[in-house]
């Protein structure tokens, strides 16, 4: 055996026997970013990093929620794991802190060395700097787990043989102990956001996985029935196939075949973080069709497929774009005995919210005892860190029920089930404990002989009292928000049954801005996020009326926020709407003067379709300014003067928050600014000056 060639960056130890002396991979210049900020930031300013950069790959490559993927996983402190691929360290994290040994192995000697600098504080991880094939040799043979995230679609890049997946499956399969695990991360060839008009991942074309790649490529991705028949011809009989949503890469739950998901929860699925894509369908309503026929495996956007013994987590749900205090995770076991529900906190910040969550769950019984209406019975398990085991409930949601109703034009039907859950939940309104979530999606209706209702999470429970109608109004608030079928539901029988006035629903649409703030704390949501990227959605309608292929790059578009965020369904263009509502004056300023009814938390001015410089003048509000150096208004571009951005992209946008602000049924904005578009070169020209 050849004498080992060792670098050490911090406590990390990079091999480099097999490195071949330079980097056949390469993502360019911001490689080089990712390393300055690894060498020079600690990780708890990645979030800011992410925000403040807008970049694709800085997210990409540095999100905590890229970690999600491999976090789940049965893996304790005995445990060796194989992490192949591991690139800039994106899941690496996770393993170091979970396991007792991790050996990575890379192609690449600077992502290898990016991995290196954000890990280096962790004693067991040795990084392999080499082609797999030559690494692989020197490899142990009884790893506990081995992992190939994103890495199983390359095989016949570096596999030379007719079966290169299959045999790559094998070669991996040796250095795994008999009763270990290979974990394989993957998209879907026939993934649902592809037929809906977005690009496939690894090439940027539309539609080519769908078509088998005509054009041949070094890449593959597969079907659910075919990694199964690829994991059997290598003799694995049972193959765990798991769904992670909305995909592997940014998963914040995970499905199995015995935990698949129900109508009504996949709605986030703008996940065009990349680069822009069309939008040929609602994929919700779309996912809705799939799940209600039984196809939802078929068209899951991307798989984990686990092989090994079955493992005993069925459903994982992270909730960890949260503030650090709130972040958890929600996982459904079947233990062989029964099925249980544990809440588990990500971070030390949230262990004091899974112990309150427990003692909610001990005061909220109380006051419902008698009532018709349970809390599902959990235990505190103390522990580094605390875990909290609830009682698994089977059955329908309230939600589904009245849905269920709705689709049947059984109004009376939906407005007794409603009748009933106003009269359950008001019991002990005094009782100084309120469950501040009390939404039909969290009320199990079982099919059992005394009709008890169960309430399946008080997570959001606060030592006060909160007015029952508070409650009922944000739980049918909620309930139309997700979904816009819903909302031909005639209301007026609902606000005079709460004696809820315009006044009064004002005030809890501004409450629950309040709690959403309260529970992300200052940290962007990814949808934010993806805004500020900006690569832009382009929807059929568009196209159809020849907006992008006539040029027409030139118009402004105004989005409107009523609670759920932006979206083109809630979006016009104030040269459609009214040729009064926007004009351009002699001195060439855009003057725009757009009524905006009330209930909107937030509006966003898309000035243009094209990296442009933007002097804004002013901003009104019903007639007041609206400062402009406070957070209120939000670009996604950076800052060249006074009241002056630039913007490189191609979907340029302008947010006003109107939380807080005098909100009447009907209001006035006017905008004053002067739009310039620029070549993409300019604009980047700008940022590497550092203009800023």
């Amino acid at each position: 055996m050849s004498e080992r060639i060792i670098e050490e960056i911090g406590r990390i130890k990079l091999d480099l026997t097999h490195y071949p002396g330079e980097d056949y991979y390469c993502d360019g210049d911001v490689e080089d970013e990712l390393l300055d900020i690894a060498r020079n930031y600690a990780q708890v300013e990645y979030q800011r990093i992410i925000e403040e950069r807008a970049s694709w790959p800085i997210l990409y490559h540095l999100s905590p929620q890229r970690e999600n993927i491999v976090e789940w996983l049965p893996i304790t402190k005995d445990m060796k794991v194989l992490e192949v691929g591991s690139g800039c360290g994106a899941i690496t994290g996770a393993l170091t802190r979970k396991a007792g040994r991790v050996t990575c192995i890379d192609l690449s000697r600077k992502r290898s060395r990016i991995n290196a600098y954000r890990h280096m504080d962790a004693d067991n991880v040795t990084i392999h700097v080499g082609n797999f094939q030559d690494v692989e040799p020197d490899l142990e043979c009884d790893y506990d787990l081995i992992c190939l995230i994103g890495v199983f679609e390359y095989a016949q890049s570096y596999i030379d043989s007719p079966a290169p997946y299959e045999d790559f499956l094998n070669i991996i399969k040796k250095h795994v102990r008999p009763d270990g695990h290979i974990a394989i991360a993957i998209e879907n060839r026939f993934g649902l956001k592809y037929w809906a008009g977005c690009k496939e991942d690894h090439l940027g074309t539309y539609f080519s996985s769908l078509e088998d790649y005509p054009d041949g490529a070094a890449v593959r991705t597969f079907t659910a029935d075919r990694l199964r028949r690829i994991a059997g011809s290598c003799g694995y009989r049972q193959a765990q196939m798991y769904y992670p949503y909305p995909d592997y890469k940014f998963m914040t739950c995970l499905y199995s075949d015995e935990r698949l998901p129900n109508r009504g929860e996949l709605s986030s699925n703008l996940r065009n973080f990349d680069r822009e894509r069309l939008q040929l369908f609602d994929e919700k309503k779309v996912f809705d069709s799939i799940i209600q026929e039984g196809m939802f495996p078929l068209f899951s956007n991307s798989y984990m497929m686990v092989l090994g013994p079955a493992l005993t987590e069925k459903y994982v749900k992270y909730s960890n774009d949260r503030a650090p205090q709130f972040c958890i995770k929600t996982v459904l076991k079947d233990t062989g005995s029964g099925k249980i529900i544990e809440k588990h906190p990500l971070c030390k910040e949230a262990w004091e919210h899974i112990r309150k969550t427990a003692d909610a769950y001990k005061r909220l019984s109380q006051r419902y005892a008698g009532s018709g209406l349970a809390v599902n019975r959990c235990r505190l398990e103390e522990g580094e860190p605390p875990c909290l085991c609830l009682e698994f409930v089977d059955g329908r949601t309230l939600e589904e029920l009245m849905d269920e109703r709705l689709s049947h034009n059984d109004t009376d039907g939906f407005l007794r089930l409603f009748d009933e859950y106003l009269k359950r939940i008001s019991v002990g309104e005094d009782a100084g404990i309120t469950d501040y979530d009390l939404i039909f999606a969290n009320i199990i209706v079982p099919d059992n002989v005394d009709n008890t209702w169960n309430v399946i999470d008080c997570e959001w429970s606060f030592p006060q009292s909160v007015e029952t109608k508070q409650i009922a109004f944000r739980a049918v608030y909620c309930y139309l928000l997700e979904d816009e079928k819903r909302n031909a539901l005639n209301l007026d029988y609902i606000f005079e049954k709460l004696t809820v006035d315009q006044s009064e629903a004002e005030q809890y649409r501004k409450q629950e801005m309040r709690f959403q703030k309260y529970v992300t704390g200052k940290r962007m949501s990814l949808a934010e996020i993806r805004d500020n990227i900006g690569y832009p959605v382009y929807t059929v309608e568009a196209f159809c009326k020849g907006q992008e292929a006539s040029g027409h790059k030139d118009r402004v578009q105004i989005y409107e926020d009523t609670g759920g965020g932006f979206c083109e369904e809630q979006s016009f263009f104030p040269d459609e709407a009214s040729q009064e509502q926007i004009r351009i004056s002699e001195d060439g300023m855009t003057q725009l003067e757009i009524p905006v009814p009330g209930g909107r938390s937030a509006l966003r001015i898309d000035p243009c379709s094209d990296f442009c410089l933007i002097w804004l003048s002013e901003i009104r509000w019903n007639g007041t300014p609206v400062p402009l150096k406070e957070k209120r208004v939000t670009v996604n571009g950076f800052k060249v003067g006074d009241n002056t951005y630039a913007f490189p992209t191609r979907d340029p946008n302008i947010t006003l928050s109107l939380a807080g602000m005098p909100n009447e049924e009907s209001n006035l904005l006017q905008v004053s600014m002067e739009v310039t578009r620029l070549p993409e070169e300019t604009v980047k020209h700008i940022r590497k000056r550092g203009l800023l």
